[in-house]
């Protein structure tokens, strides 16, 4: 360890999970300040952003999956934003003090964000956004990433056309800003109501999610778009918006169509990386991403929080403050 930001008690607050079940599954437990090893950096958590995945780890349907294996406690939470707190041996780039933001890709741990702490591998961890605040900053890895990864797998080109599915959402929203600033021609879908967001994000096209997305999209691109990122989980209900021999990613297991002619249909599995990370961090820090953050609730309301997230209706999200 090259440093510690201040002398600390020897236990921290964490929000874990011992057994599966609703938010009152959620416990606020003391675990020990957590050791930073070689290429790791640790992270005093000022922000954890409250997404899905958690809501689904908590119910114990990561295990169901077969996506984590059974454990005695299970840590919650993928976003954070803080600054550093310690770095280990053969990390560069980073200092005591910097503030950052960082992705746990990892099911299998027992510390998340969710925790006053958390150590991350120093490749999973970036900047944080410049002129933004902590709040807003921990609302961008997990799903910035995951809509720039999405892209990469359509490996679309400049000009072809794209609809993303849940583009007013989290993913989505990121989805189509990022899509534009690559120059593809974007239809969207999402709720009446969110028709300006969306345009504003850089769709050329908005179609209601009310509408037959297949006939709305050819409605506007006859022949059909040459990709869709599907992050409203519509399947094979999007698929008809596709032409022959497009590209279809979801960004969810389990409901990704069958590759009907010939479209080639990818599972978007996100990965934490800190260089990709810097990119958008980057774009955020100049305006080009949108942060939306739907509320602030402290740590020990993590429940709450899970909660508001279920009951869904959230435009950004719910972000935790230890």
């Amino acid at each position: 360890m090259r440093g510690r930001a201040d002398v600390r008690s020897p236990a921290v607050r964490a929000a874990v999970v011992k057994t599966f079940g609703g938010p009152e599954a959620l416990e606020l437990v003391e675990v020990p300040v957590p050791g930073v090893g070689a290429g790791q950096v640790r992270i005093r958590v000022e922000a954890a952003a409250v997404n899905p995945v958690d809501l689904a780890t908590r119910a114990g349907l990561m295990v169901t999956a077969g996506l984590m294996a059974p454990r005695e406690v299970t840590g919650i939470g993928w976003d954070v934003a803080g600054r550093v707190d310690a770095v280990g041996e053969g990390v560069g780039g980073f200092a005591v003090g910097d503030p950052v933001i960082g992705l746990r890709d990892r099911l299998d741990v027992s510390l998340a964000t969710y925790a006053e702490f958390v150590v991350l591998d120093a490749g999973a961890v970036a900047p944080a956004p410049t002129g933004c605040s902590a709040v807003e900053a921990a609302t961008l890895p997990l799903n910035g990433l995951t809509a720039q990864q999405s892209l990469d797998l359509l490996g679309l080109a400049p000009g072809a056309t794209l609809l993303v599915t849940g583009a007013a959402g989290a993913v989505g929203g990121f989805a189509v800003e990022l899509a534009a600033q690559r120059g593809l021609r974007v239809v969207a879908t999402a709720a009446a109501e969110d028709e300006e967001f969306v345009r504003a994000a850089g769709a050329r096209w908005f179609v209601p999610r009310s509408a037959d997305v297949a006939e709305g999209v050819r409605a506007v691109v006859p022949s059909g778009v040459d990709g869709a990122l599907d992050a409203a989980l519509l399947g094979v209900r999007a698929l008809g918006a596709v032409r022959n021999r497009g590209a279809f990613v979801s960004v969810r297991d389990g409901v990704a169509p069958l590759p009907l002619r010939g479209i080639t249909v990818k599972q978007a599995w996100v990965a934490a990386d800190g260089a990709a990370l810097a990119e958008l961090s980057s774009l955020a820090g100049r305006g080009l991403l949108s942060l939306r953050v739907a509320d602030v609730l402290p740590l020990e309301h993590a429940a709450r929080a899970h909660e508001r997230a279920a009951a869904g209706g959230l435009r950004g999200r719910l972000v935790l403050t230890p």
